[in-house]
């Protein structure tokens, strides 16, 4: 491709990103208009060939709410090998000429490369008139030999590249693109491409990949009947592709994911906006740089990938759940007040243990607790309690009303293999058990044990339908879809899934246990505290894996500001295989501290600086007033 092609792509690519083609021509050096003057076209040339080739359109954007890039483009620099017009070479001569100027190529850049005899001989008898390319992807320090080092024969082929510019952050969201197919070995045909078009092969790159794509341009070149080039012309520039706008926070996400690379080896946490269902961040740890994979993933990484026991290709925070431990003794709460089967007034006593058919159950204090209410039993979270709470409720209200919170079933969020979960029921206990529940699956459930599992997603959705008194608003990771001219091309608006109409008595009892846990003396969640904020959550912490594997997921899950959330949060941490340490008052409360210590420490400071700058312009203002008065 000429300099006149390369500078449409530049403009393409500006136009892409949101910059003016005139400062990118002005960048270049040039506001040279592309030259358009007429030239010997298979139309006026008789015994011409002409070839109407594809170019690829540079992807949209992905973005955060405010419009911050997570993806985005980048030129990209190819070293290719051009044949001479009108050969005619056998085999030999063909093979002999291309090794040389290889091998030219490999002392300028000073780096080896391989490329197979017989792709060299299928790209001369098939593809000649086109470019092979030789090096994909220069570095800065190749491209500048690459420079010095141009020939005829060896040229630079200018070429879109995706980019990253925040690295891992987001990356289980953002994905990753690949190449779609590589470029045809057979002759020449209308409509071929230029050069390889990306695909989306995770995360939003994937599933909107349609969207981000853009639609490929059309090159038409003439060839006489030597196979020399008689003219060359852009007959329909490429459309770039639409930018898709997340519901992220990058600055959240930022802070979410330092939070966890700094305390947890594996974990997740998500931050959602309760009232909107808008996700604001979701960080799974540990992670991966989706750069890695351009223009193509380098075997030794991926297998570093691969072979890593922590798996940092998994998005845990969507894809993985986990047994909810104690963090489920709200829904039991939440469930008996629905279902009419308990009142914030009703005691039970917390005996260290208790037996339920042939097995025990035991409380973590190792002596009784008396009698307590609901709001006690929360705040000390006493298993013996919520198992002769649970089974008065009944497996059938537990299961009705953690459905209806989300649990069981996808968030819905346009990320494919998002997981389930599992709320079991009668059908899934035959399938799995060979039986109905039973009265211990009923112990079992009502302290978060057994067969439930919870995404850390689904967690944080299902406390923000609690935290709004019950409004279930349809949980939401994509706001809109934007055309290159800022027009909103698809929206994914605020829907409300369902009203579960909490009692208002029943909330303030839900409310106070739950801020109970992180305030009170006898609460589990001291470290999840806020200066100048009520937290709402709970701890829990279960096991989960074969016995001789067995980890622990420690949670926390709540909800803040307590009166009227703002977010509502869920963090897990996973422990090593057999580290009985591990939480969720000591592992996973200190992850969502944390992360609400750099918010509204934040949101303070922002505050002081806005308070600061109004007092400024008070007193001055007055002062202006006194001077004026002066002079007249």
């Amino acid at each position: 491709m000429n300099l006149r092609h390369s500078l449409i792509l530049l403009l393409i690519l500006a136009a892409s990103l949101g910059t003016s083609p005139t400062a990118n021509a002005q960048i270049l050096g040039t506001n040279t208009p592309v030259d358009e003057n007429p030239k010997p076209t298979w139309e006026t040339q008789k015994q011409a060939r002409t070839y109407q080739l594809g170019i690829p359109a540079p992807r949209g954007q992905i973005t955060d709410r405010n419009g911050y890039p997570f993806a985005q483009n980048r030129l990209s620099y190819n070293l290719v090998l051009q044949f001479p017009s009108s050969t005619d070479w056998d085999d030999a001569k063909a093979l002999s000429f291309a090794r040389q100027q290889i091998t030219f190529a490999k002392g300028f850049l000073g780096r080896p490369f391989t490329l197979s005899d017989q792709a060299i001989l299928t790209h001369y008898r098939n593809r000649a008139l086109l470019p092979l390319p030789l090096i994909e992807d220069l570095r800065p320090e190749e491209l500048a030999a690459a420079r010095r080092g141009i020939t005829p024969n060896l040229q630079l082929q200018q070429v879109y590249a995706r980019l990253y510019p925040n690295g891992e952050l987001a990356s289980h969201i953002i994905g990753y693109t690949g190449k779609e197919a590589p470029l045809s070995t057979r002759p020449i045909e209308n409509k071929d491409l230029i050069f390889t078009e990306s695909e989306g092969r995770e995360g939003i790159e994937q599933t909107f990949d349609f969207q981000l794509k853009g639609k490929l341009g059309s090159l038409h070149a003439t060839y006489d009947a030597e196979g020399r080039k008689t003219s060359e012309r852009i007959a329909q520039p490429p459309v770039p592709g639409d930018n898709v706008i997340t519901t992220l926070d990058q600055n959240l996400q930022r802070i979410c994911e330092k939070v966890l690379k700094e305390n947890a080896k594996r974990g997740a946490i998500v931050f959602i906006d309760p009232w909107t269902g808008e996700i604001h961040a979701m960080a799974s740890w540990p992670q991966y740089n989706p750069n890695h994979f351009v223009p193509t993933i380098n075997p030794q990484i991926y297998k570093q990938l691969s072979d890593d026991p922590d798996v940092p290709l998994l998005p845990r925070a969507y894809r993985s759940s986990y047994p909810p431990g104690s963090t489920f003794k709200t829904y039991v709460g939440f469930s008996g007040f629905q279902s009419g089967k308990l009142k914030a007034e009703d005691t039970y006593t917390g005996p260290q243990a208790i037996d339920i058919g042939n097995f025990t159950f035991h409380n973590w204090k190792k002596y009784s607790v008396g009698k307590l209410n609901f709001v006690e039993a929360l705040t000390q979270s006493c298993n013996t309690w919520f198992i002769q709470a649970g089974i008065k409720i009944g497996a059938p209200s537990m299961i009705e009303w953690t459905r209806r919170l989300g649990l069981g079933r996808k968030t819905g969020i346009p990320l494919k293999a998002e997981t389930d979960g599992n709320i079991p029921d009668d059908a899934y206990m035959l399938r799995v058990q060979k039986r109905k529940i039973l009265k211990g699956d009923v112990a079992n459930m009502s302290i978060g044990q057994g067969d439930i599992k919870i995404s850390p997603l689904q967690m944080a959705q299902a406390y923000g339908v609690i935290g709004t008194g019950g409004q279930f608003h349809q949980t939401r990771l994509v706001k809109q879809i934007q055309g290159i001219d800022n027009k909103v091309v698809a929206a994914y608006p605020d829907r409300v899934r369902d009203d579960l109409q909490i009692k208002p008595e029943d909330m303030e009892t839900l409310r106070k246990a739950l801020v109970a846990v992180t305030e009170d003396g006898e609460g589990t969640a001291h470290h999840a505290q806020v200066e100048g904020y009520h937290v709402a959550g709970k701890t829990g912490t279960a096991q989960w894996g074969p016995t001789n594997k067995q980890r622990t997921a420690a949670w926390f899950a709540g909800f803040v500001p307590a009166e009227n959330p703002q977010y509502a949060f869920a963090a897990v941490y996973e422990g090593e295989p057999g580290d009985n340490s591990i939480h969720g008052g000591s592992h996973a409360a200190p992850l969502i501290g944390k992360v609400l210590a750099e918010v509204y420490g934040t949101k303070k400071r922002e505050k002081s600086k806005e308070k600061d700058s109004s007092s400024e312009q008070s007193t001055d203002k007055p002062k202006e007033e006194k001077e004026s008065d002066q002079s007249n």
